[in-house]
C-alpha cells in the first residue's frame, strides 16, 4: 500500500533489523491488514462509535474487569504483592458494588488498575522476546507477549466463557483501541515508512510494560517517537 514497497526488490539490506528477520512475510501480513482495517475494522469501529459513551464505557469495563484475576496471579508471580491485592481488591468491588464491571468503583477509591500479563512475567524471568511477527488482523507481537496471552485466558473467569462471550470481550476491546488509535494515526501515516514507524512503537511499549514505564538506561531509548501520545501505544495492549 505504501511507496516504500518499491524499495524492497533489490534493496532487503535496507530493512535489515535483528528483531525483525521475517520483515519481507511481515510486510505482506501489514498490506492485508491494511486492507482489513479499511473495509472491515474502522467501518465496523465506526459504527459502533455511534453507541453513546456511557454504554461504552460500562461494557469496556466489564471487559477489563475480567483480565482482573490474571493481574493478580502475574503481580504475585512477578513478587509485587502489593499490587496483586490492589487486583484482588479491584475485581472483587468491581464485579459486586459496580455491577459485573460495568461500573469502575475501584478506581475512585484509589485502587488503580496494576495491569500484567504472563509474557511480561516471562521477560522478567529472563524469557526472550523472539522474532518480531505481524499476525493477521492480531497486530504487531513477539511470541513471549502472545504466548502469555493464550495462558492469561486460561485463569478464572475467562476460562469460563462460552464463545460468544469470549468474542464479545475481544471485540469490545478491539474496537475501543481502533476508536483511540484514529486520533493518533496522522503520525504513522505522515511517516516514511509506517511499518517501521509501527514496529518501533510495539517495541517502545513492550519496553514499558516489562519494565513499567522505567527500563534501564541501556534500552531507555525513545526511537524518535517522542510525540506519540499513550492512545497509540495501547493499540499494542491486550
Amino acid at each position: 500500500m505504501y511507496w516504500v514497497w518499491g524499495l524492497r526488490d533489490g534493496a532487503d539490506d535496507s530493512y535489515a533489523d535483528p528483531r525483525d528477520p521475517f520483515e519481507e512475510v511481515n510486510r505482506d501480513v501489514w498490506d492485508f491488514n491494511e486492507s482489513l482495517d479499511d473495509y472491515v475494522l474502522w467501518p465496523v469501529a465506526r459504527t459502533y462509535g455511534k453507541i453513546p459513551q456511557p454504554m461504552r464505557t460500562g461494557l469496556l469495563n466489564a471487559a477489563e474487569n475480567l483480565g482482573e484475576p490474571s493481574h493478580l496471579v502475574n503481580n504475585t508471580l512477578q513478587g509485587k504483592f502489593k499490587d496483586a491485592g490492589v487486583s484482588f481488591w479491584r475485581f472483587l468491588i468491581n464485579s459486586t458494588v459496580g455491577v459485573l464491571g460495568v461500573f469502575d468503583v475501584a478506581t475512585p477509591m484509589g485502587l488503580t488498575a496494576r495491569e500484567e500479563g504472563f509474557g511480561e512475567t516471562l521477560a522478567t524471568w529472563g524469557v526472550g522476546n523472539g522474532p518480531y511477527l505481524m499476525l493477521p488482523a492480531l497486530g504487531p507481537t513477539v511470541p513471549v507477549d502472545r504466548g502469555g496471552d493464550v495462558v492469561d485466558g486460561l485463569y478464572f473467569p475467562l476460562d469460563d466463557l462460552n464463545t460468544p462471550l469470549s468474542i464479545a470481550r475481544v471485540t469490545i476491546k478491539a474496537l475501543e483501541m481502533r476508536l483511540r488509535l484514529q486520533e493518533q494515526e496522522a503520525l504513522m501515516e505522515n511517516s516514511l515508512d509506517p511499518y517501521s514507524f509501527v514496529r518501533e512503537a510495539y517495541f517502545q511499549n513492550w519496553r514499558d510494560k516489562v519494565y513499567d514505564g522505567n527500563p534501564p538506561d541501556d534500552i531507555n531509548e525513545n526511537d524518535g517517537l517522542e510525540d506519540l501520545g499513550e492512545d497509540f501505544y495501547d493499540q499494542f495492549d491486550d
